[in-house]
């Protein structure tokens, strides 16, 4: 359908829309909650798409839940959501060295739960998650006896982060044929009241640092998560619509694979980033349109079931 970049969905626009869309790909942090709290009318939202026949899948960058924690999580706050319509990284990543990579060997895991139940649910061997006291000193550190089975570094959210933590990871990684990959680089985590925590990309940033390498990102805006939710679901790209909070992750992911995309205004991004993106000529970050909330779409939808 016909619309000039960034336009506001409403009234016959947003029936229009929904009408030339089956299946909604939704972020989740800024998107539908912030911390521990539902974005209001988001659940409703979500509940009224699938009982309209809709298909819904929850794409997240948020590495501290396995697919069963989030289903869990939107369970409690009032969401339909099966385990299988959840793509995280925690998730993703797993795939991702399990069938893209086929890996072999132990991964030295900076992360936390979640991602190292995703690992053992893949059957991938992995070291590193939980506290790292400090002992010794710079030659100790630089001369530690490493496992010669490592041969990936994963960095996810690890609320443990810390130096021997950093250490461990940079003496894997000077072997150029260790594998580095990275959940997501978020900077930020979203949580209730506009307030927020350090993300994942904080700590991938230092690695890289200590490293001298660069990650390869499983999150969005990689295509990866897209990718997997193709091969395991299938969809058609043309009747699909990719729904976020953050231009340079959930919406920057939407055009590279060619797909509409639907910025809300309740978490990172605001209207006037898309306007400045616009004006500079960053189109791959510059949705097709935007509300103020996912609840926006709520009175259009019912009005397309009567």
């Amino acid at each position: 359908m016909a619309a000039s970049k960034c336009s506001r969905l409403s009234g016959e626009l947003s029936r229009r829309f929904l009408a030339s869309v089956d299946t909604v790909l939704f972020d989740c942090d800024g998107v539908l909650w912030r911390g521990d709290e539902a974005v209001p009318g988001a659940p409703e939202l979500i509940n009224e798409l699938k009982r309209q026949g809709k298909r819904v899948f929850y794409l997240t960058n948020n590495s501290t839940k396995t697919r069963v924690m989030y289903a869990d999580k939107l369970g409690r706050l009032g969401f339909r959501a099966a385990a299988e319509e959840v793509f995280g990284t925690a998730y993703c990543t797993a795939v991702y060295l399990r069938d893209i990579v086929q890996f072999r060997g132990k991964v030295y895991l900076i992360g936390g739960r979640a991602l190292s139940q995703e690992l053992e649910g893949a059957g991938i061997p992995h070291l590193g998650p939980g506290p790292d006291p400090v002992t010794g000193g710079f030659s100790d550190w630089a001369g530690v006896a490493k496992d010669p089975d490592v041969k990936a570094v994963v960095v996810g959210f690890d609320e443990h982060f810390s130096y021997m933590k950093l250490n461990w990871a940079l003496q894997y990684l000077q072997d150029p044929s260790c594998l580095f990959i990275a959940t997501n680089t978020d900077t930020r985590l979203p949580l209730e009241g506009g307030r927020a925590v350090p993300g994942t990309g904080c700590l991938v940033r230092s690695v890289e640092t200590a490293a001298h390498r660069k990650a390869q990102v499983i999150g969005k805006p990689s295509s990866f998560i897209y990718d997997c939710v193709v091969k395991e679901c299938g969809l058609e790209p043309s009747r699909t619509v990719m729904v976020g909070d953050r231009l340079d992750t959930d919406i920057q992911m939407g055009s590279t694979c060619g797909i509409r995309t639907l910025l809300t205004l309740t978490g990172f991004s605001s209207l006037e980033d898309a306007k400045s993106h616009q004006e500079n000529g960053s189109y791959s970050m510059v949705p097709d349109y935007y509300v103020d909330s996912v609840a926006d779409l709520l009175p259009a939808l019912s009005e397309q079931d009567h």
